[in-house]
This record gives structure tokens, sequence and C-alpha cells, in this order.
């Protein structure tokens, strides 16, 4: 058999990005001699963070389309021709067996380029309500790996596969507790929160967690807060703080995941997928401010199997409080959580996408 090729696309944020690099790490698993070509928007957060794990990229020159009127968006159709002209160029020039998608408007043009060539692809869809890229390529597409149920309605029926979201693999080797609390020198005799509020961190949660600082602390509890790194000038001040640690980014999520007794997120696909696995009482706080509201959607979709609150951030000031403290102070209304929560993980999602992928390799 002659060595595969890949060509894998996706980006704009860590939720198209981490996908699209556990599948790549599995295909590498599979065929250590298969060759790899990822495509993404030039000056996003892929161009850094694909090459940080091994693995070679080209840049687009494409943008997605603002909610209002802007100069980018009277661009938008010579960014959209270079992005069409430039993947046909890498697609020609790379010769992949297969082209795999997982979001973001980079995919989008390499994905359409790839289905006019005849050469097969895969999308990945990640979230409960697709968006507007890969709505536009299912009817293209050769395989549509999905991550919730109920999504006929958006993709041919045919070529979806219910695989669930690829999340990193060392999540799903259960990190023990007792490291986690020395690693990050909590006190194992107090319940710890964790603060998620993506890879940039959230503005609205940040703020919550500010306010509520005092009420939270006098729960007895102790409190490590991934602020991000757009804002923790804001925020470092509260180290000063007994039993709270703010930080940018946390690196070690295997670890952070075993320390927490109680979680506070966003609901971004890859963070839901990742808490499913780990099994956490979980309250998700979705951005309003997201294409689709699919965050809601997302939060709504474990929500309403009883794996997890959902607060919208136009009622945190009614029921934060009262939530909250119901949540830390009955391990009853915890295990519940866990036990829903765990039931809708998908812990063989990477390699049953990768499975997918294998049947197309001609």
């Amino acid at each position: 058999m002659k060595k595969p090729r890949f060509i894998i696309s996706g980006g704009g944020t860590g939720g198209h990005i981490y996908p699209a690099v556990a599948i790549a790490n599995e295909l590498k698993s599979r065929f250590p001699e298969a060759e790899f070509l990822f495509v993404g928007a030039k000056d996003k957060m892929e161009m850094q963070k694909v090459p940080q794990a091994g693995y070679a990229i080209k840049g687009l020159w494409i943008l997605g389309i603002q909610r209002k009127l802007t100069l980018d968006n009277a661009m938008f159709p010579f960014k959209l021709f270079s992005s069409m002209w430039n993947s046909f160029r890498i697609i020609k020039s790379f010769k992949p067996d297969v082209v795999i998608g997982t979001g973001g408007f980079a995919s989008g043009a390499v994905l359409k380029v790839a289905s006019m060539l005849k050469i097969p692809t895969v999308i990945q869809e990640q979230n409960s309500y697709p968006g507007i890229t890969n709505k536009l390529l299912a009817k293209k597409a050769n395989k549509i790996c999905v991550a919730y149920e109920n999504l006929e309605r958006f993709f041919p029926k045919d070529k979806m596969i219910l695989t669930g979201n690829p999340v990193r693999q060392d999540l799903i080797n259960e990190a023990s507790k007792s490291e986690a609390i020395s690693y990050f020198k909590l006190d194992a005799n107090k319940k710890t929160l964790l603060v998620l509020g993506g890879s940039l961190g959230a503005r609205r949660i940040n703020q919550l967690i500010e306010k509520e600082l005092d009420f939270l602390l006098s729960q007895n509890i102790q409190i490590i807060w991934q602020c991000g790194k757009l804002y923790l000038n804001d925020y470092s001040k509260y180290n000063e703080k007994e039993n709270v640690q703010v930080v940018a980014f946390i690196d070690r999520m295997d670890l952070v995941y075993a320390a927490a007794d109680v979680v506070i997120s966003r609901s971004g696909a890859s963070s839901v997928s990742e808490l499913c696995i780990v099994g956490k009482p979980t309250i998700f706080i979705p951005s309003p401010n997201v294409a689709e509201d699919h965050q809601t959607k997302n939060a709504k979709a474990i929500s309403d199997k009883n794996g997890a609150i959902l607060i919208r951030e136009s009622e945190l000031e009614a029921q934060f409080e009262t939530v909250f403290s119901d949540l830390i102070s009955s391990e009853n209304k915890q295990a519940e959580l866990i036990q829903n929560i765990k039931k809708l993980a998908k812990p063989n999602a990477t390699k049953d996408i990768v499975e997918e992928i294998v049947k197309l390799i001609n």
C-alpha cells in the first residue's frame, strides 16, 4: 500500500484545532509513514498551535463574514476567490487521499475544492447546531461525523455517523486526585471549584467570579480560575487571596479536572465533550455571542438529560448564588449529575472518526 496522504483543515478557535490534531495523531499511530498537511487561516491561532503539535501548515487569506458592515465584509468575495484558488494549488501539489474538515472558513474552501476534484472528504461537526460552512459542504461530503443526535434536519442521514468529538488522549486515562492536589498545592480537605472560560477567557464569567468571590469562598471551597490570557492583568491580583489561584491558561487539563469537584464553564463543543468524559458536576454558562447561539444548544443537550446545570448570562444575577450553594452542599445532586453526564461521553470518538476516514483511502 502506498503512503497515505491527508489534508486536515480547521481553525479559528481551539474548538476546531484540537479535534483536527487529535484526528491527525490517531491517523499517524495507524499509518506511521503517512504524510500530513494542515490548512488554516492566516493570522489565526492554528498557525502557531499546529506546528507546536508537530505538523506542517499552510495559511489561506480567508475570514468569516462579520455580522455588521465592515471592510472585511467588502473584501470577502476577494478572500473567497483567493482561498479557493490557493486550495486548488495546495491540493493539486499535495495529492491527498482524503481531505478532513473540522470547521472554520478555511476548511470550507479546502473541502469545497476537494469535492470538486472528486477527492473523498470527511466533515467532523462538533456542535449540536452546525455552522454555516459545514451545512453548505454537507451534500458533497462522503462522511459526516457528528457529536450529537438529531442532526438529520441539517445533514443527509445516510452520510452521518454518531461518533462524538475527539478529546485529548490524556483525559481518557483518569489522573489521580492525590497527584492533582499535590500539583496545584491544594487543601485536600476543601472542595475545589474549577472555572473555565475557554482558551481566550470569557469576560462575563470573569466578571461573575470577581463579583461573587467572597460568596464563593464563604462556601468553604478553593478556586482554580482560568481567566484567559486577555484578562490576566485584570484578575491576577486575586492570587493574593487565600484559596484562590488565577491563571491565564492550564497546560495539565488532566490534572485540573482530577482536582475539580465542581466546574463552571462555557459550553463550546470541546469543553462539553471533555466534561462528559471526566464526569464532573458542571454549571454551563454559554456564550450568547457565537454563531447560531450554538453554545446554548450544546449545554441544553446535556442539561435536558439532567447531566449539567444551564444558567444563561441573563439569568446569572437572579439564579447563580442559589444554584451554586444548592449544588456544592448536596452530594446527592453532584452524584446524579456525574452519573448522567458520563452516560453522554464518547471516549472512542477519535478512533471511530479515523475508522470512517480509513474506509475512504483508495
